[in-house]
Order: C-alpha cells, then sequence, then structure tokens
C-alpha cells in the first residue's frame, strides 16, 4: 500500500483532495456550539391541578406518580416538585440507558392512572432539554395590554411564516379571560348561584354543526351560531325569565370585562410596557442561524409598523457564542503559524511545507467524519485539534527524517520514501495504538461533565486516524520528489547547531549524571511528585469542578414575603435598578469611551426561577450586558458591586443576584436535606444556611422550601348534612365564588378566552365578605357558611419537593471567585457542620449534589478510564517489548505528569478542574510515545558484551532529544496563545492548556533523564531483558571456556 501510494502519479494528491474536499462539503452542515450537546437524561410529567395547594398536590399526584413509577426500571432519581396549582416530577435515567424506553414506559405508566382527583389535567409528559432558548424580541410603545398581546400575537404569526425560526411562545401576559364579575345581592335577589350562572351560559353560547339540508339544487349546512366572541355580547344573555315574561339579563346582575386573568403579570422593557416573544429551537437547530433569520425578520417588521412601536431583540446567546467561537479561532490561527514557523526553524521550506500540509489535511477529514458521527464545532473540539498537533507533528517527522537519513545514503527517491516509512511504520503504530488506548478509554467517562469533555478525546483520535492515513499514504509521495535535502537557511542552521551543542553539552552530560546517580534522581523525582500531591491536598492549589463560564447576562431574583402586593414588589424592582445604575455609573467609565455597562432591563413581574410559585410578591430582572469584549469589568465584579449598592432596608424575604445561566457541573454549592417532617427540615434548613451564610465569599444562599401565603382551611361540621350538604358541595361554591368558573372557552382569532365567571370584587376581597358568605342548600334556601363548616387559619408551604419518595429540601448558594472555593466549603461542611446536624435532628439524612457531586463522579469514571487505557498500554508494551518490567519504565512517567500540571497551575494562579485532570490523562499518549522510543534505542543499541545498560543509557537520552524536544515544542507553542489568552471567554479552557503545556516542560526534562536512570536501575536488579542476555551471554562465554 505504502509503496502503491509513493509511486503512483496521481493517487495520494487525489487521496489529499478527497479529505480536503470532503471535509469543506461537511463544515457547514456542522453545528457551531459553546459546550457540545449533553444527551438528554430526564423525563419530566407535568400535571396541572388548579386550585390546589402544595399540600394537596404531593398527597394526591406526586404520591400517585411515586406509586405507578415504582416497578419502572433504569430510573436513577425520580423528584416530584409539588407546587400551587401544580405537580412537576422529574424522572432521571440512569447512566447509559436507553432514553426512549424510558419515555415509552413512563407514558404508559403515567396514563394508567385513574384515581387523581377531579379538576386535575390531563399530565404532559416530554423530555427534559429538548428545547433551549435562542434570544428573544421585546415589543414595546403600545400602553394597551390587549392591544399589546394582539400586535404580539400577529407578530408571532408573522415570525413563523418567515421560515428559519423554530418556536415563538409569548410571555408577559396571564390568560386572557371574558370576566363575568357577579353582585352577590343581585343574584340573591333573582335567588341565581353562580353555578346555575355559569350553566346557563355553557347552554346559551354555542357554535356547533345541525345538519345539512339537500335540495335539488345542491346542499346546505346548518350551523347553530350563536357563539359570543366580545365582552360586550355576553350582557344581553337571558339568566333567568318570568312566566309573565320578565327577563333578568346577564349585564344587570353582573360586571363584564375583557381582561387578564392575573393583574401581576407583567413585563417592562426600560420602564415601558412590553411583550416578549420567546424564540426556542431543537437541538438540530443553528443558534447562530437562527438568531440571523429573527435579526432579518426585526428588521423587515421594524421598517412597517406603526410609528413609536420598537422590535427589541435581548438574550442574544449568538454573540456570546461568536465571541467565544471567532477567540478561539483566532488563538488556533496564531498557535498553528507558531507550529508552522517551528517547522520551519527546524526543517526549511519544502520539508516544513509538507509536514504542515498534514494539519489541514488531517483537521478537514476529522471534521468530515465529525459531521457523520454527529460531533459539532465547539470550544472543546477545536481545542482538542490543538492538543494534538503535537503528536501528528512527531509522526510526520520521524516518517520525514527517515525518508532524509535514506536518500543521504545513496537509496533513489522513491525507494527512500518506500523504506523509510516501512521501518519507522512499527513503532508509529504502536505509538498511534498506546495513544488510542488512553483517549479510547476517556471518550467512556460519565456524567454531565463527563459528556461535555468526552468529545475532546474522540475528536483527538478522529484527527489522529486521519493524519495516520496521510503520514503513511500521501506524505512519502510529496518527500520522494526534489532534491535529497533542502539546503538548510541560516536559521535552521543556527537552529540545528543549537539543539546540538545543547544534545553534546547539556543534556548528555546531564544524562550520565543522573545514571550515575540514578537512585538520588528517581528518589528526588519521587519527593518532588509528593510535593505537588500535596500542593492539590493540601488545598494551596484549590480545586474546583468547572470554571466559570461568563455570559452577557445577568438577574436579580426577587421574592417578598408571600402577603406582599404588587406596589410592594414595584418599590423593591424600583430600588434594585436604582442600585443597578449606580453600579454602572461606577464601572462604566472604565469601558472605552465610557460605554454604558447596560443594554437592556427587563423585568418580569409574577416570575422568579427559584420560587417554585407565581404572585404578586415574585419578580425577576433581566439584564443584557455589554458585550464581554468591550467591558472591562466582568459578571462576577458586577454583580458584586450590585450587591454593595442595594439598601440593607429592603423589605424581602430574599433577592439572589446571579448569572443568568448556570454552568455545566450546576450550582457551586447545592445540599440536600431529607427527613419526614417537613417543619424540621425548615428549621434544619434555616440553620444549614446561617452555617453557610458564615464563610467569605459565600453569598446567594436560599433553599427551595417557603411558607405560602395565609390560609383559611374549613372543615365540614357534623350538622352539615341536616340541611342536606356535604363536603363537595361547599367546596364547589367557594370555588366558584373565589376561584371562579370555567363556563366556556371562545377561540378568536388566534387567541384563546376563558369565559369566567366569579364573585364581585367588592364581595370576595375582604375577611368581612367571607364571614358573610352564604351557602346554597338543595332546597334552595341559604344559610351562613360558619354555620355549617369550621374555619381554621393555616399556612402551609408553597414548594414541597419529593425526590425518592421522601420529602427533600436543597440549599444552594454561589461562591465569589478568587474569595472562597465552593469544594473547600463544602467538604469544610460536611465535616464540621453536617454531624452535628444530623445528630441534632434523628432522621434527618445528607447529600452533596451539583458541582462536587457532578465533579466527584466524573472525577471518578476518569480514574477508572484511566486505569483502564494503562492496562491496554501496559499489555501492548509487554507484548512490544516481550517484558513484563521494561513497561513500567514507559509509564512511570505518567503519573510524573501531574508535577507540571500542579505547578503550572500553582504558577498560574488558578484551579485545578476537571478540564485539567483532563489535559494530565491527554498527557499520557504524548508522554507514553516519546518514552517507547527512548527505551526501544537503548534495546537497540545494546550489546550483550556490555558490563551494564548504564553504558548506553544516556546515548538513548542524546539520540532521542532532538524529537522529544519537536514533539514538545510544536504542542506547546500551539496552545501558547490560548495559554496567556486574557478574555473570559478563555478561562474554561486554560485549565486543560496549562496541565498540557506545563506538564510538557515538565516530562520533556523527565523523558531524558528520568527514563534512563529508571530503566538502569531496573536493569540493576537483572528485571530488563537486557540484563538476561548479559547473563546468557556471560554463561555461553563461561561455558565455552
Amino acid at each position: 500500500m505504502i509503496r502503491y501510494f509513493a509511486q503512483h502519479p496521481t493517487a495520494a494528491n487525489l487521496l489529499m483532495a478527497g479529505f480536503i474536499i470532503l471535509g469543506l462539503l461537511n463544515l457547514p452542515g456542522l453545528l457551531l456550539e459553546t459546550f457540545p450537546q449533553i444527551p438528554i437524561k430526564r423525563i419530566t410529567v407535568t400535571v396541572a391541578y388548579p386550585g390546589a395547594t402544595s399540600a394537596d398536590v404531593e398527597r394526591t399526584v406526586c404520591r400517585r406518580i411515586e406509586d405507578a413509577l415504582d416497578g419502572i426500571e433504569n430510573i436513577d432519581e425520580l423528584k416530584c416538585d409539588s407546587r400551587e396549582n401544580l405537580a412537576l416530577a422529574t424522572v432521571k435515567i440512569m447512566e447509559g440507558k436507553d432514553i426512549d424506553q424510558l419515555m415509552l414506559d413512563i407514558d404508559r405508566e403515567i396514563n394508567a392512572i385513574d384515581d387523581f382527583p377531579e379538576g386535575v389535567e390531563d399530565p404532559i409528559i416530554e423530555e427534559a432539554g429538548r428545547l433551549s432558548e435562542a434570544t428573544s424580541v421585546v415589543i414595546t410603545g403600545i400602553d394597551d395590554k390587549p392591544q399589546l398581546k394582539n400586535y404580539a400575537e400577529a407578530v408571532k404569526d408573522r415570525m413563523l411564516k418567515f421560515g428559519g425560526i423554530p418556536q415563538v411562545e409569548i410571555s408577559g401576559f396571564s390568560d386572557r379571560q371574558f370576566r363575568i364579575e357577579v353582585r352577590d345581592a343581585a343574584a340573591r335577589e333573582v335567588g341565581l348561584t353562580l353555578s346555575e350562572i355559569a350553566n346557563t351560559l355553557t347552554r346559551q353560547n354555542v357554535s356547533a354543526p345541525s345538519g345539512e339540508i339537500t335540495t335539488v339544487g345542491g346542499s346546505i349546512l346548518l350551523r347553530f351560531a350563536d357563539e359570543r366572541l366580545a365582552a360586550d355580547a355576553y350582557a344581553s344573555v337571558i339568566v333567568a325569565s318570568s312566566p309573565q315574561g320578565g327577563q333578568i339579563k346577564l349585564g344587570d346582575i353582573a360586571t363584564i370585562s375583557d381582561l387578564f386573568e392575573d393583574e401581576e403579570v407583567e413585563t417592562r422593557l426600560n420602564g415601558r410596557l412590553a411583550a416578549v416573544l420567546d424564540i426556542s429551537m431543537t437541538r438540530s437547530d443553528d443558534l447562530i442561524k437562527v438568531v440571523e433569520r429573527v435579526q432579518e425578520f426585526v428588521d423587515e417588521e421594524q421598517a412597517r409598523t406603526a410609528p413609536g412601536i420598537t422590535l427589541t431583540i435581548i438574550n442574544d446567546g449568538s454573540i456570546i457564542l461568536k465571541d467565544r467561537l471567532w477567540m478561539l479561532v483566532n488563538n488556533s490561527l496564531q498557535g498553528l503559524a507558531l507550529v508552522v514557523a517551528a517547522m520551519w526553524i527546524f526543517f526549511g521550506g519544502r520539508q516544513a511545507f509538507w509536514i504542515g500540509m498534514g494539519l489541514p489535511v488531517s483537521f478537514l477529514g476529522a471534521l468530515a467524519a465529525m459531521s457523520i458521527l454527529g460531533l459539532t464545532i465547539n470550544m472543546l473540539s477545536m481545542v482538542a485539534m490543538l492538543i494534538v498537533v503535537g503528536i501528528m507533528m512527531d509522526d510526520a517527522i520521524v516518517i520525514s527524517e527517515n525518508i532524509a537519513t535514506r536518500r543521504q545514503k545513496g537509496l533513489g527517491p522513491l525507494e527512500a520514501a518506500v523504506q523509510g516509512t516501512r521501518q519507522v511504520a512499527p513503532g508509529v503504530l504502536s505509538s498511534f495504538v498506546t495513544t488510542t488506548a488512553i483517549f479510547g478509554a476517556l471518550a467512556f467517562i460519565e456524567g454531565d461533565l463527563g459528556d461535555l469533555l468526552r468529545v475532546i478525546p474522540m475528536v483527538m483520535l478522529l484527527v489522529l486516524a486521519v493524519s495516520l492515513v496521510e503520514a503513511f499514504l500521501i506524505l512519502p509521495n510529496h518527500l520522494s520528489h526534489g532534491a535529497t535535502r533542502d539546503t538548510p537557511n541560516w536559521v535552521t542552521r543556527k537552529a540545528e547547531s543549537g539543539v546540538g551543542w545543547a544534545r553534546e553539552h547539556v543534556i548528555g552530560p546531564c544524562a550520565t549524571w543522573s545514571v550515575r546517580n540514578r537512585y538520588f534522581v528517581i528518589g528526588a523525582c519521587f519527593m518532588l511528585f509528593l510535593a505537588s500531591v500535596s500542593l492539590l491536598a493540601g488545598g494551596v492549589v484549590k480545586f474546583q469542578a468547572f470554571p466559570n463560564v461568563e455570559g452577557d447576562q445577568i438577574e436579580a431574583r426577587i421574592e417578598l414575603p408571600a402577603s406582599a402586593t404588587l406596589a410592594d414588589t414595584r418599590k423593591v424592582v424600583t430600588e434594585a435598578i436604582s442600585a443597578l445604575e449606580r453600579t454602572d455609573a461606577a464601572l462604566s467609565p472604565r469601558n472605552p469611551d465610557g460605554t454604558s455597562l447596560l443594554k437592556n432591563i427587563l423585568v418580569r413581574f409574577n416570575e422568579n426561577s427559584d420560587a417554585g410559585t407565581s404572585g404578586a410578591h415574585l419578580a425577576t430582572i433581566d439584564i443584557d450586558l455589554l458585550d464581554g469584549p468591550l467591558r472591562d469589568a466582568g459578571n462576577q465584579e458586577i454583580l458584586k458591586v450590585w450587591r454593595q449598592e442595594l439598601p440593607e432596608t429592603l423589605d424581602v424575604r430574599r433577592i439572589i443576584l446571579t448569572e443568568s445561566s448556570i454552568g455545566p457541573a450546576g450550582r457551586a454549592i447545592e445540599l440536600r436535606l431529607a427527613h419526614n417532617d417537613l417543619q424540621l427540615l425548615d428549621q434544619a434548613s434555616e440553620e444549614l444556611q446561617a452555617w453557610l451564610k458564615g464563610y467569605d465569599g459565600v453569598y446567594n444562599i436560599s433553599d427551595d422550601l417557603s411558607l405560602g401565603k395565609p390560609e383559611l382551611a374549613l372543615s365540614l361540621k357534623d350538622g352539615a348534612g341536616a340541611v342536606g350538604l356535604d363536603a363537595k358541595a361547599i367546596a364547589d361554591q367557594l370555588r366558584g365564588a373565589y376561584n371562579g368558573i370555567t363556563a366556556d372557552e371562545v377561540q378568536v382569532g388566534s387567541e384563546s378566552f376563558e369565559v369566567d365567571v366569579r364573585l364581585a370584587g367588592s364581595d370576595r376581597n375582604s375577611l368581612g365578605d367571607f364571614e358573610l358568605f352564604t351557602v346554597e342548600t338543595p332546597s334552595g334556601h341559604r344559610v351562613p357558611l360558619g354555620s355549617v363548616a369550621d374555619i381554621r387559619s393555616d399556612r402551609s408551604f408553597t414548594r414541597i419537593n419529593r425526590i425518592d419518595r421522601v420529602p427533600t429540601v436543597t440549599v444552594t448558594g454561589d461562591v465569589l471567585l478568587g474569595v472562597a472555593n465552593a469544594n473547600e466549603v463544602v467538604k469544610d461542611t460536611e465535616t464540621r457542620y453536617l454531624p452535628q446536624l444530623l445528630e441534632k435532628y434523628p432522621g434527618l439524612s445528607t447529600s452533596t449534589e451539583g458541582q462536587n457531586a457532578e465533579g466527584a463522579k466524573t472525577q471518578a469514571s476518569m480514574v477508572k478510564a484511566l486505569g483502564t487505557g494503562l492496562i491496554f498500554v501496559f499489555i501492548l508494551l509487554s507484548f512490544q517489548f516481550r517484558s513484563y518490567s521494561e513497561p513500567v519504565v514507559v509509564m512511570t512517567l505518567i503519573p510524573m505528569a501531574l508535577i507540571g500540571a500542579v505547578w503550572g497551575h500553582f504558577l498560574m494562579g488558578i484551579d485545578f478542574a476537571m478540564p485539567s485532570m483532563l489535559g494530565f490523562i491527554s498527557l499520557a499518549g504524548i508522554v507514553v510515545n516519546d518514552s517507547i522510543l527512548l527505551v526501544q534505542f537503548i534495546k537497540d543499541e545494546h550489546d550483550p558484551s556490555l558490563e551494564s545498560v548504564a553504558e548506553i543509557a544516556p546515548l538513548g537520552a542524546k539520540a532521542r532529544f532532538r524529537a522529544i524536544l519537536l514533539t514538545s515544542v510544536t504542542t506547546i507553542v500551539g496552545l501558547l496563545p490560548l495559554l496567556f489568552e486574557t478574555s473570559p471567554q478563555a478561562q474554561v479552557l486554560i485549565p486543560l492548556v496549562t496541565s498540557i503545556s506545563f506538564g510538557l516542560i515538565g516530562t520533556t526534562l523527565m523523558i531524558v533523564f528520568v527514563v534512563p536512570a529508571f530503566y538502569t536501575i531496573l536493569d540493576d536488579f537483572d528485571l530488563t531483558s537486557l540484563a538476561r542476555e548479559r547473563k546468557a551471554h556471560r554463561e555461553k562465554l563461561v561455558a565455552a571456556e
């Protein structure tokens, strides 16, 4: 195969062109993302129960869901979140199981439940994370709320017809209603109850087909069309009449209006009433393309809309994505330019060109394979291509150098190319197989972080596989033409001279010294390894699960006491925005031209993702910040100053200032407490929160368990049956009066309207009205509510979480980077506080979630993957070296790579994270290759007549120094621009790059000094194949004598 491609005039070029063309054809179809998509692992079951408290939902809905799903296999965790009016069950699948099968099983079991209470709506079952937010369009300039909603609906219809915009939902409004508020005195006077009025409306508001008349001239359809589609049309509905012809119309006893169900549901952009069109996309949609289509639509719509109406794009996720990818492309191009420059320095023009051509060929070939495998272009896949450059160059350099050596020995161009490639092929293939063993095992790491990070070894393997084909089949053909060797330019001569001097005057003597003092050298290395580990264990180099990933959106989640009014919430929102404006005034002068940090401020009343409920006491402030590259202050600093500017006198239950999106590892601090007693849980949670607030740099401490609004709980009196009333009859009348009765639902254009019948606000919005409330008996008489029901004050929780059938509260928090470390805070709490809490509250159980749990899961998986990879490497090397001990020499360097990685983090002042660990493990694939060739050289040069391997071990270090140096230099210079990138968007990659760069610096020195020394030590104890050869040789000589 090698000879065929080397001598064929077009085959190599056609193969190269094929890789390039395939890559270019598939490139436009690859999705662009910040991080790889995490497989869907959760299924949600949403069950609405209007009017129910969280306790009702827990007892009557959640427990039934838990019972139904009890026998289903492959469920890792079942969480049921009981809220007011809603149950939200989340099923997490076991790692590696079939989500589609689990979906079918859940759907079957949930739909088989037949004992939900009356009033529970049909369950909605869907995969969590199927849709993701792309951007939002905000409409302002219309101050009438119904008109604004109508215009938003029209814009939504036009947007969906525009094409390229997957899904649009309107927010900022509650459900539209034709509300009929009946005056209690008027209804009593005519002897009507709310249920009777609602039934009358249902019967008289009809639009239904009524048949067909067939005549000689054709068919005529009949339709009874008496459906009312406007609020004022309901006033004429006759609700009562007398035999004498008297009629009572609905307008005589009720006020009819067209309004929104909840007044407190409101959105404002920069202070103006707004409608928000939230655009979502599926996992197969490209964010940048979706946002481009939205921008095109907004430009067209703005051009034709009425003056004063403005369409504004906010929460644009494509801006930060483009910033991140462009930053990475820019650094990659700089790195590759440095790699090519390094190759030119050592090899001159022509040889460097053909070696360098392996880069685009391998990258484009890998991109084609990525498209087939469903991988995407993201920050991690791009950095994987940079990491693998050194290994690619090493293979190409070995082949290129050997071909050049063959030609210098007088072989013809073709024979030199074929023989030179064949000679080193076993070594190159062996290196590839050992690298594959390491990276292949890493492709199966577990956890959400593992799902992200596994793309790095997968892409590296794809690039290496293509580069191997390029090195064996394409490169020899190109090197078989032209002169025997390029005439070296003065730069190449100087570089070679410098390498030669270092080899003879530094590497040689140092290698000789290390072999001579081999026990001291190995002992010193072991001590250095322990010192490095102690930096991690002692907390000098701190650990975090995943580096912080900053975006361009921050938010404030505001929760007042449950009894607060909308006016109270507006006041707090105004104070928070004023504090934000003061923050902007303090920090914006540092920006170029003093540009404001704030692009848009969107306030959503009645929303708070932490609260688990809705109401006038909730609000969320979403802030669009100036693009990252254009501002000096990072998100953490802005949030810190904003927090300091907030008045301490704010009457809030909690206000959380945070970044809008949580990183892939979850919350920094997330501790769960579980117990069957909710009151005890609440108390334990408060104590744990108080403890966590005692740490410097820990903020946003809160839990998901909070008391709701005060309740009046009713129970049936014993004497109620005497007047013909039961609990259901009383409950139905109360629900109709205070919660409303939905008499009908009509479709007006694209919007659905409920026809809602309830008591007038003046008759139901005071405790005095409630005390005067009367219940109608079956005989038509009215009796006071207090005579048939006991009334007591109560208060329940707005949200009750059950995880695996046990009530659970989750305490969460964030840490200020540079001041506190989440891992240390959690470990210290687990050690010093949680045992006291468990002792104080018998039956309480605790668990750690969030970043620590995800980090521990992925870390354990990485260790397992590394162990598996090392076993395969040992087997391969043992087979290659025909020895059990010699592979240990090669593999000793793998843990030693941790020395450079840890000290690199120490010098750079950054935390050791999961990407750091992946970088350290990735080093194994690089350092093993160089060690293999060095050990192989020692074995090849060994002569049985030698007294000891110590005589030739240093020669191996000298002989392999240039190749080892080139591998390290090409890898390090490729990553150098990224290592010193100051952009916040690069912080997620810098730990990975630090591990590889500094680890390589350390292992480069260790390969030339430690490997010869350690091999010699094994030889001292007759544990090498060379020692056995010498022993056999001596025995043969003795026998001959």
